[in-house]
């Protein structure tokens, strides 16, 4: 299993799954139910009807169980599952569908079964509340299915935050009312890089798209079904080239300017007056609107150096004080930490273990995401053969020795939990993007469940390879990229772990 439950117990024979196995459903939990049936019917052939005379699936909330746990418990005669909550149900569904063979992943059958779940009693319960992934589809445009292939890829590993990084410089992707040319013109770029920036390499081929207000419902609605909350994120106010190419007049003075093609960081930011702050207010307005969770992302990294720290600071407190008259919470890059963040404000700490630290002593929720540790933008290996690759070397057994708690070793309560990041320059498609992100993403979800700490790891993850294959997940193979996952069209920047870590301690300890 994947994550490793806190406790298995396994017990003496097995319960088959028969076409006359029922499901008998406790108060509250219709949509888990709903889930159950649609995951493991197409590929077992049987839909789990409400009652059964070959033994019955149970689901019901115990409130004596911790929030998102869960307690499993399969005996000859039948299955019992009881969560804390609908949440730790769902997490416990994800369990017992581990327990079947592989083809139990596929949409339609491939084997006659029988369909045997081994006797077990599982206890579990998350680490984290904020067991999270972000999914940047501003630089390369995911479309809605893929996306909501990806709600499923994520709950599947008991993740439970999708960070969906909606506007950058090289695109807006949110459609917003008073303002269609965001995405008219800001939705789509005339080419983009190929390969890392240094190499200035076009392929002169136009890239765009944008989700319409039903999309991002839809994929709301979606996930929220599969215990996934969105947090959007619209970038502000650097990495706002894509606006600004939309309506001059947020930075008169940068003349006009299109959507960004190249990588790396722009110059054109929108400037900070009383106009563009009414903006940025009415764009959260909208965004407050279409997701219904605590936390909306505002960026606040990488700003031009046109923008004064003091003039940041203040249209910074701003967005967060507008979004305090929605009841929501801002979430933003750790270099909102510059001059004093906001209070209230969760701060995204992906500089290095001392930021981390920093946010949570100032008294901020922090969530730690550190780029050496987990972005899985990162190459895989030092071996010539990645696809461009870019970073340090990020391997599946780096990201599992990541551990958030030593982070924020004196203020525990502070760490809401960690998120992996998946920037997309160089994943243009959702081919890609699976290379890129698995099986480095199980290890990361098995360090945010439980802590990431088992001998057996590589051993269960060989076992879980088969499931992402019964899913259509083209991951990275151990022995490296097949022919097809490399990319000798697009060059990339190596970098050295000690010359990243330096580079770092400058950005933070930088003076301002």
């Amino acid at each position: 299993m994947l994550p490793l439950p806190r406790s298995v117990t396994w017990g003496a024979g097995e319960f088959e799954l028969t076409a006359r196995t029922g499901l008998s459903v406790g108060e509250g939990l219709d949509g888990v139910a709903h889930w159950l049936r649609g995951a493991l019917g197409p590929a077992l052939d049987r839909w789990l009807p409400p009652a059964g005379a070959d033994g019955t699936i149970a689901l019901a909330v115990d409130s004596a169980l911790p929030a998102s746990g869960y307690l499993l418990v399969v005996t000859r005669d039948g299955v019992t599952l009881l969560g804390g909550d609908p949440a730790g149900v769902f997490h416990g569904a994800q369990t017992l569908r581990q327990l079947l063979p592989p083809a139990a992943y596929r949409r339609a059958p491939v084997a006659d079964g029988p369909w045997r779940i081994p006797a077990v009693t599982v206890r579990d319960a998350p680490r984290y509340g904020w067991r999270g992934c972000m999914l940047d589809v501003a630089r390369h445009f995911m479309p809605k299915a893929d996306v909501l292939r990806f709600v499923d890829l994520l709950a599947a590993h008991k993740l439970n935050v999708l960070h969906l990084h909606l506007t950058d410089d090289q695109g807006w992707r949110v459609e917003i009312p008073g303002y269609p040319l965001l995405t008219e013109v800001g939705g789509w770029r005339a080419e983009s890089m190929v390969g890392s920036r240094q190499h200035g390499r076009f392929d002169g081929r136009p890239h765009g798209g944008y989700y319409t207000a039903d999309d991002l419902r839809e994929i709301v609605g979606y996930a929220a079904a599969r215990f996934v909350t969105v947090v959007p994120e619209i970038d502000l106010p650097g990495h706002t080239q894509s606006a600004v190419a939309a309506y001059p007049w947020l930075a008169p003075g940068h003349g006009p300017v299109g959507v960004r093609t190249g990588w790396g960081l722009s110059p054109h930011g929108i400037d900070l007056t009383d106009d563009t702050l009414e903006f940025c207010r009415n764009v959260l307005d909208e965004v407050c609107a279409l997701f219904p969770g605590e936390f909306i992302g505002i960026g606040g990294d990488e700003c031009p150096p046109d923008q004064p720290l003091d003039a940041r600071r203040r249209f910074g407190r701003a967005l967060v004080d507008h979004l305090a008259t929605h009841g929501r919470r801002a979430y933003a890059w750790d270099e909102i930490l510059e001059g004093g963040a906001p209070r209230g404000v969760a701060v995204a700490a992906w500089r290095g273990p001392g930021v981390t630290r920093a946010a949570a002593e100032a008294g901020h929720d922090v969530v730690a995401c550190p780029d050496l540790s987990t972005y899985l933008d990162y190459r895989q290996s030092d071996h010539a053969d990645e696809p461009v690759p870019v970073g340090t070397v990020l391997t599946v057994d780096d990201v599992y020795a990541f551990d958030p708690a030593t982070l924020a070793p004196d203020h525990p309560e502070r760490l809401l939990g960690a998120q992996c990041n998946v920037w997309t320059e160089h994943m243009p498609t959702t081919r890609a993007v699976d290379y890129m992100v698995f099986p480095r993403l199980c290890a990361f979800a098995e360090v945010v469940w439980n802590s990431g700490r088992h001998a057996d790891f590589r051993d269960r993850l060989a076992e879980h390879l088969p499931r992402l294959d019964a899913m259509g997940v083209e991951y990275r193979p151990e022995a490296g990229p097949l022919p097809w996952q490399r990319r000798p069209d697009a060059a990339g920047w190596p970098r050295d772990r000690a010359d990243r870590e330096s580079e770092l301690d400058a950005l933070v300890n930088a003076p301002r």
